[in-house]
């Protein structure tokens, strides 16, 4: 039996009928904080072309964590998701199988014109398989980002995504190569850039709010560190862990240092006994995106080995030194912003960046972002009514 959301499926929002009489309602699918960052902008502009509530957000409940992005709804001006799921706290193949069927509930039960996914996690996933299952027209927003690095989960996402997707949005050229390389046809694939341009122009506080922000940390503007550790590679093995800990922790020799404890890392520290590792670094849990991001755009550098930050830093103009075996977002290290770096290499770099202060700060400031323009949502929200209009006009 199809698993149940935590919505009144008897109730259906009314939506702005188009001109062609037909109203239409396309489902978002988000449930990580990147996720919902990064489609905010996108729900905007759906909403400004379909009318007033013609998105449908069904939030996954991937990170539960309320810090980790429970809150964000409110805070980038969203109204609740009206579907809400808990695929939370399961292993990787609990979590596709759960959330494919209470997906496959939902969109049979409410039968969106199109269903729209970001990125490449387990939610991504398994919305993409819902979708296909109930023979709804996926959009794949950031698609043919490419690591070739298997033994990432979400490498393996991203290619079972794209491959679905009836519309494959790529960021950047490099994005459309991939794809046009893994055979997928051109009239599935559209250049838009990423929207992680436009959300974050839209989400940055002003600078006399960024500054209070910094203050309540005693920070002062480019003279600090900015950390954030998180995936598996760096925080299942102790030993890793207990690298990078001492390197950030090296750091405060000459500035200060904040990191923003991801739960998955905090609960790894403890296992391994390291929290007095931590005992140097300024440390906070999970931010609101209006403190996150006031604390990233005034970093003299920032450690992480976020894949969103890696976009994030080239609208910010902030350096970042990636702690990952790999990246699948070459074009920040080929425009200047970022370093991929080991364990063992975090303060050689991070210590660089700081030695080049002004200088590089500089430079960063005047380097285009190779995300795009900013019009990536407005972009992606066209193809969408074009994908709509023709898959109605197939079914006349």
């Amino acid at each position: 039996m199809a698993m149940q959301t935590q919505s009144d499926r008897r109730t259906r929002r009314p939506f702005r009928r188009t001109d062609s009489g037909r109203s239409h309602q396309i489902a978002v699918i988000a449930g990580t904080r990147p996720e919902i960052i990064k489609l905010a902008p996108l729900i905007c502009a759906l909403e400004g072309r379909f009318g007033e509530r013609s998105t449908m957000v069904v939030d996954t409940g991937q990170h539960y964590d309320h810090a980790m992005s429970g809150q964000f709804w409110e805070q980038l001006g969203l109204r609740p998701p009206e579907e809400r799921l808990s695929g939370g706290g399961l292993s990787r193949s609990g979590c596709v199988g759960y959330l494919t069927v209470a997906l496959g509930d939902v969109l049979a039960t409410r039968h969106p014109d199109a269903v729209v996914v970001q990125g490449d996690t387990n939610s991504t996933l398994a919305g993409a398989l819902a979708a296909n299952a109930v023979g709804v027209p996926l959009i794949h927003v950031e698609a043919g980002l490419r690591s070739r690095d298997r033994a990432m989960p979400e490498e393996h996402n991203r290619i079972v995504v794209d491959q679905l997707a009836d519309l494959c949005c790529a960021a950047t050229r490099a994005n459309v190569a991939n794809l046009v390389a893994e055979g997928i046809a051109d009239e599935r694939i559209a250049l838009t850039g990423n929207t992680i341009v436009e959300g974050i122009n839209g989400q940055l506080p002003a600078r006399p709010a960024r500054v209070a922000a910094l203050a309540r940390f005693g920070l002062v503007p480019d003279r600090y560190v900015l950390a954030t550790i998180h995936r598996p590679e760096n925080t299942d093995d102790s030993a890793t862990l207990r690298q990078i800990l001492e390197a950030l922790s090296g750091l405060v020799e000459r500035v200060p240092v904040l990191v923003a404890l991801h739960p998955r890392t905090r609960d790894a520290i403890a296992r391994v006994g390291a929290a007095s590792l931590l005992s140097r670094l300024i440390v906070t849990g999970p931010l609101d995106a209006g403190t996150f991001l006031s604390l990233a755009a005034h970093a003299a550098v920032i450690v992480s080995d976020s894949g969103g930050l890696a976009e994030e830093v080239t609208v910010l103009k902030r350096p970042l030194v990636i702690v990952r075996h790999s990246t699948e977002r070459a074009e920040s290290i080929r425009a200047g912003f970022a370093i991929l770096v080991r364990p063992d290499q975090i303060e050689q770099a991070a210590a660089s960046a700081l030695e080049s202060g002004d200088a590089l700060l500089g430079r960063l400031s005047v380097t285009p972002s190779p995300y795009g323009d900013g019009s990536a949502s407005k972009r992606i929200a066209a193809l969408t009514e074009v994908l709509i209009t023709a898959g109605n006009s197939s079914r006349v």
